[in-house]
């Protein structure tokens, strides 16, 4: 399984780069690999998206082919496309569901924080604490797609992401519940180490769903390529 960090980057240019990387995973011609990226400022929109989900675009929109609804990317907020084969049938709820449970034990594991799942509501939370009149708050979004058995979007984690970003907008379309980052629930720490977390319970959990898994890569790009250079190397 690759590992392939970009750093910040736009939405529209990883968009692109996805669908290519994709195209060549789900032919054989390349192995599974995970897209490691921090956005610019932006909100993508599935394909559930209402109108009144956007409350006051100040940022660019872009439109996603992912399940779901509205959400908001930027600085702060580490953003995992992972790009997998399936052993077919492809099950997109077992993906998800598995996808949950590798992000939960990560966050448990490197930082000790407590998380659940909410019954028809995808994506990692917090628990509410009427103590403090917190609702339930979403700390990762995950948004997905199926093609060819094989995976598109994914995942998006708050680490120290601003969430003002997200009053703007319907956060996935949901109105009684909140969103929060590792940073808000007095985790300290940045996007590589949230990063390094991630990625090893991801590859171990999901490794038995996929078609030819193989090992996990080391996270960094030892080729320094540019984003553009990748763009370029794809549509050869």
């Amino acid at each position: 399984m690759n590992l392939l960090p970009l750093g910040p980057t736009n939405y529209q240019e990883v968009f692109d780069l996805q669908h290519q990387i994709h195209a060549e995973v789900a032919s054989g011609k390349r192995d599974h690999t995970l897209i490691l990226v921090e956005h610019e400022p932006s909100y993508t929109a599935g394909r559930r998206t209402q109108p009144e989900d956007i409350v006051n675009p100040n940022i660019p929109v872009y439109q996603a082919d992912r399940g779901g609804r509205v959400t908001y990317h930027g600085p702060g907020q580490l953003v995992i496309y992972p790009i997998l084969r399936f052993t077919p049938p492809a099950d997109v709820v077992k993906y998800v569901r598995t996808l949950e449970q590798a992000i939960r034990k990560a966050l448990k594991t490197a930082f000790n924080l407590d998380t659940i799942t909410v019954e028809g509501r995808s994506g990692v939370w917090l628990s509410a604490d009427p103590e403090t009149g917190k609702w339930e708050r979403k700390i990762c979004a995950i948004g997905v797609k199926f093609a060819r058995d094989t995976t598109l979007h994914g995942l998006a984690l708050n680490v120290t992401t601003d969430l003002n970003e997200f009053s703007q907008i319907v956060p996935c379309g949901i109105a009684d519940a909140g969103v929060t980052s590792l940073q808000a629930e007095g985790v300290n720490t940045d996007l590589t180490t949230a990063a390094q977390a991630l990625v090893t319970p991801i590859h171990e959990m999901l490794s038995p769903l996929l078609d030819q898994p193989g090992d996990l890569g080391q996270l960094e790009n030892e080729s320094q390529v540019t984003l553009s250079e990748l763009l370029a190397q794809t549509k050869q």
